[in-house]
């Protein structure tokens, strides 16, 4: 229940060799999706979603125009991919951060951080199919890794409240998160740090 009611009120991957063109020659069929998902992932993050066509992208990840269509459809399909690709890595982060509350609100913010591309279209439902299973898999693995974090708060109020807890801890961290991408605060700080405090804060860890 509190995986779903985080779900419902709810950058790029660093693959090595992915960067820059690639001829068709130089990866395994098998790869062909990781290898368009890093690409449209980087090219999200240099200057967003808009304007970014499959022509585009197969152009730019050195593989025929037909790739992209044959393994995404459309861009509809394409983000969504991307977004569900988020939603899995950012609960495997979390659940490597396991079991400190800190260090899930840490990981929380790495996580958007290091893959603005992903963050930005996991977030954009105007991008993505809502409805997609794999999607809404990811989304709910997430949140529950979320939830399981907040849960070792030795905070009475977050244990009194679990389900209100978990939605001041995502707002807390996925604020920092956009304040700190879109340049709205001090970027000579370590975010990490400023994190860190921020939440004890507010939460008695």
């Amino acid at each position: 229940m509190m995986a779903n009611t985080l779900t419902d009120n709810l950058g790029t991957v660093k693959i090595p060799g992915y960067d820059g063109r690639m001829n068709r020659d130089t990866y395994h069929h098998g790869d062909l999706k990781a290898v368009i998902l890093a690409k449209v992932a980087t090219l999200v993050a240099e200057r967003g979603a808009d304007g970014i066509s499959l022509r585009e992208l197969a152009r730019e990840a050195g593989v025929s125009h037909a790739a992209p269509a044959h393994h995404f459809t459309d861009r509809r399909g394409l983000f969504t991919a991307l977004a569900a690709q988020g939603w899995r890595l950012l609960a495997e982060a979390l659940a490597a951060a396991r079991p400190d509350f800190i260090d899930a609100a840490l990981a929380y913010v790495r996580f958007a951080l290091d893959h603005p591309g992903h963050y930005a279209v996991m977030f954009d439902r105007s991008l993505v199919n809502p409805d997609d299973p794999e999607l809404k898999a990811s989304q709910d693995a997430a949140a529950a890794e979320l939830a399981h974090g907040v849960g070792t708060l030795k905070d009475p109020r977050a244990k009194a409240d679990p389900q209100n807890a978990a939605l001041a801890a995502w707002s807390l961290v996925h604020g920092f998160a956009m304040l700190r991408l879109n340049q709205a605060i001090d970027t000579d700080d370590d975010p990490m740090a400023a994190v860190e405090k921020i939440a004890l804060m507010l939460f008695d860890g």
